[in-house]
């Protein structure tokens, strides 16, 4: 027996309109405000032709009926704004000039040229895909906002099916079996119950185990959630969480709203507010110039910290594209993609990007369409294009076209659009050989595409954060920090990488931190003081405690008042946040025992032992420890700068000296900060080395890799021996031979990508 999900499917909620309006009227009528202001009057459009595409956004959004669905998103985007919470859409929404008008997006999909049809066409079965970004330390504000305005009975979020993997198999079972862990069997348990528990394992894997939520989606219907699907209660309170994943939900017809939470949004917001607060200048990041000093960053691959743009492959891409306005950063975000790299696009627009190619089309009418790539596709929306140009498609039909090739193809449904592609390119001579090449190309291509407006969207963060990074170094690393976890990069790159731009780095200090890293003006400039919660085990509540009762005489008056425990007390003696007290750390370490007993229950006095005997001052290789254990980065020297006299003894080239050595092989020495074996890089494995001075890309060939691997793989400290590479403004090494260098210190964990 079949049963369709889409009879239950429900509605979207009735949006509340104005007397006067329905949601078509009030959506249009929203939307000519907002394009008047982007625009400018009908009669006087700053940007020609933005009206016409407008118009036809909004009648092909009356055709479908979903004007319910944007004014639901601008809603949720307007209450962000009210309430300072940075945002905007992404995905395919950046191609409308309608999302634009309305605040959405800050992408000016007219401007930009950007094709309409990919985010929405009169082919489409279903309510059109806009993905909000919300900073991600404000993203459950705007969730409860959700459930506040639509109700907690017609809201929740969608569950994600986590499923098992070998570990969690290997797990799960050996507990059913009586075992605390697979591998803390006796050799006489595990050849009883081992072969049997792999067995079972392998039987579990990719097998639900159990229900997650997902990481974005939300569901809002006219009815009860609960009368379509079943729902639970979240463990975070005030949360609804659907029984269903996203495909279920699709299937039943429910609408899902994208709510994602952005780091780099949080940390660019947090950014203005410092510049705003030490400054006294309120940035609109909308509104930032185009500068060629920007550029000059990028193209240097200066990107340590920079959204999309600080991995190891877009550093060793960015000299070589050399970017120099804001739709090559379009590019740029777009050719360090699996789609591109597996489809070989990525050398050949860098080679003709640097004239060393000259650039060809596949047919002359393609040229308007690939000319901004240089005649290599690269976006989605080109093939949509494409098909609209050569073989007279709509662009509904090039949507359905796209559709049809990304997906796994129906036979049928391909044979219906090839016979229709090859007709309309005979209406323009297009017959034979050049017909198939045509074709061919474009299949080909289909599968490796990626979308233009998802690189639009990202390329304002890039370049956003690479405008602060100029012009605010100290502010943008001190957001950097407070938006911990992001990014690339450890806390101790992001802070070695801005001393090296200039920027002075100050320990925590209960005398004048705050909670979170913060600004303080020296004689230097403009330096980060680094916030309390940066201390090991320090939580806001002990480190706004520190801060409200400053200032502090002895560390038995900081116990006391702040409420602070021995592990409190010796995190940060150890970090140094002490130091104002007159003490030694040493000294400090040794008392803090004592002076954690002098509670607000005791008098004041009563606590002995609170005074330390005279002790050996910590060396520069234990301070840098101490740094290490307590806070995981030091502002001061390194372990590796302080081994700098015996790297020079063994002929080791710093990482920032390498452009300017005429050597063929040399000797680099750094603590790896990243891994990675991608798919796409024929059995190649890349590392990254970090010194004082820079950062070292070092490949292994295959070979190299099954040679060193049991020294490179897990060694925090790396010396390589290798050949120098050198093209198209990148520098990378070539390893030949590698060993373990002992700093003797802990250096901050890699972050090993595959």
């Amino acid at each position: 027996m079949a049963f369709d999900l889409r009879l239950v499917t429900p509605q979207l909620p009735n949006f509340p309109t104005p007397p006067g309006h329905d949601e078509q009227s009030y959506l249009e009528q929203l939307v000519s405000e907002g394009a008047t202001r982007r625009y400018g009057p009908r009669t006087a459009e700053r940007v020609v032709g933005a009206w016409r595409q407008i118009d036809h956004e909004l009648s092909v959004i009356k055709q479908l009926g979903f004007a319910g669905y944007f004014l639901i998103v601008w809603d949720i985007t307007e209450f962000c704004r009210r309430e300072n919470i940075y945002c905007q859409g992404r995905g395919s929404a950046a191609n409308s000039a309608a999302c634009f008008a309305l605040g959405i997006t800050n992408a000016d999909a007219v401007r930009l040229n950007l094709f309409f049809e990919r985010f929405l066409s009169t082919s489409r079965d279903g309510p059109p895909d806009i993905d909000v970004d919300i900073e991600s330390g404000r993203r459950e504000e705007v969730i409860q906002y959700v459930y506040r305005r639509y109700g907690r009975h017609h809201a929740a979020q969608v569950a994600n099916v986590i499923t098992y993997r070998p570990r969690s198999a290997q797990r799960d079972v050996a507990r059913a079996f009586g075992y605390a862990a697979v591998d803390e069997m006796t050799p006489e348990e595990s050849a009883r119950d081992g072969a049997h528990i792999e067995e079972i394992a392998t039987e579990l894997l990719n097998r639900p185990r159990h229900l997650g939520i997902h990481s974005a989606g939300m569901v809002i219907c006219d009815r009860p959630v609960s009368e379509v699907c079943p729902v639970e209660w979240g463990r975070t309170p005030g949360r609804s969480v659907l029984q269903w994943d996203k495909d279920d939900c699709a299937a039943t017809g429910l609408v899902k709203f994208d709510l994602l939470g952005l780091g780099m949004l949080e940390a660019l917001h947090r950014a203005v507010d410092l510049i705003e607060e030490h400054e006294g200048v309120r940035l609109d990041l909308g509104e930032l110039p185009q500068e060629e000093i920007v550029y000059d960053l990028l193209c240097r691959a200066d990107t340590v910290g920079l959204f999309q743009v600080e991995s190891r492959a877009q550093m060793g891409t960015l000299p070589r594209v050399q970017p120099r306005c804001f739709y090559d950063l379009v590019i740029e975000v777009a050719l360090i993609r699996p789609g591109p790299i597996q489809g070989q696009a990525v050398n050949p627009y860098i080679r003709r990007r640097r004239g060393e190619e000259p650039v060809t089309y596949l047919h002359p009418r393609l040229e308007p369409i690939l000319e901004r790539t240089l005649g290599v596709p690269l976006f989605q929306e080109q093939l949509m294009e494409m098909a609209v140009a050569v073989a007279g498609f709509s662009p509904a039909e090039a949507d359905e076209l796209r559709q049809a090739m990304a997906a796994k193809r129906s036979e049928v449904r391909m044979a219906r659009l090839k016979g229709r592609f090859y007709a309309g390119m005979a209406n323009y001579d297009i017959v034979g050989p050049d017909a198939d090449h045509l074709w061919d190309a474009l299949s080909a291509f289909a599968n490796f595409g990626f979308p233009e407006s998802h690189s639009v969207s990202f390329a304002h963060l890039v370049y956003c954060s690479a405008w602060l990074k100029v012009h605010y170094p100290a502010a943008f690393l001190a957001a950097l920090l407070n938006a911990q976890p992001l990014g690339f990069w450890s806390p101790q790159s992001l802070v070695s990488d801005a001393q090296r731009h200039g920027v002075t780095v100050l320990r925590p200090d209960v005398q004048c931190s705050q909670a979170t890293s913060t600004l303080e003006h020296c004689e230097a400039g403009t330096a980060v003081r680094l916030g309390l919660t940066t201390v090991r085990g320090v939580r806001e509540a002990a480190a706004q405690r520190i801060v409200d009762g400053a200032p502090w005489i002895t560390m038995e008056d900081l116990a006391r008042r702040a409420e602070l425990r021995q592990a409190h007390l010796e995190s940060l003696a150890a970090a140094g946040a002490l130091d104002s007290l007159g003490r030694s750390r040493r000294g400090l370490l040794w008392e803090a025992g004592a002076a954690s007993q002098n509670t607000k229950g005791r008098l004041p006095g009563m606590v002995t032992g609170t005074t330390a005997p005279v002790l050996r001052a910590t060396s520069e290789f234990e301070r840098v420890a101490d740094d290490m254990w307590s806070l995981g980065l030091t502002p001061d020297a390194t372990a590796l700068a302080l081994c700098r006299e015996s790297l020079n003894r063994l002929d080791v080239t710093m990482a920032g000296l390498l452009a300017s050595v005429e050597a063929h092989r040399v000797v680099v020495c750094g603590v790896v900060t990243h891994r990675q074996h991608p798919e796409t890089a024929n059995g190649a494995v890349f590392l990254n080395l970090e010194d004082e001075s820079g950062h070292v890309n070092v490949i292994f060939s295959k070979g190299a890799w099954v040679r060193w691997e049991s020294v490179a793989r897990t060694a925090p400290v790396l010396l390589i021996r290798g050949v120098l590479q050198r093209g198209q403004g990148a520098i990378a090494l070539q390893a030949e031979s590698v060993e373990v260098f002992d700093v003797a210190v802990t250096t901050p964990p890699s972050r090993d990508f595959r």
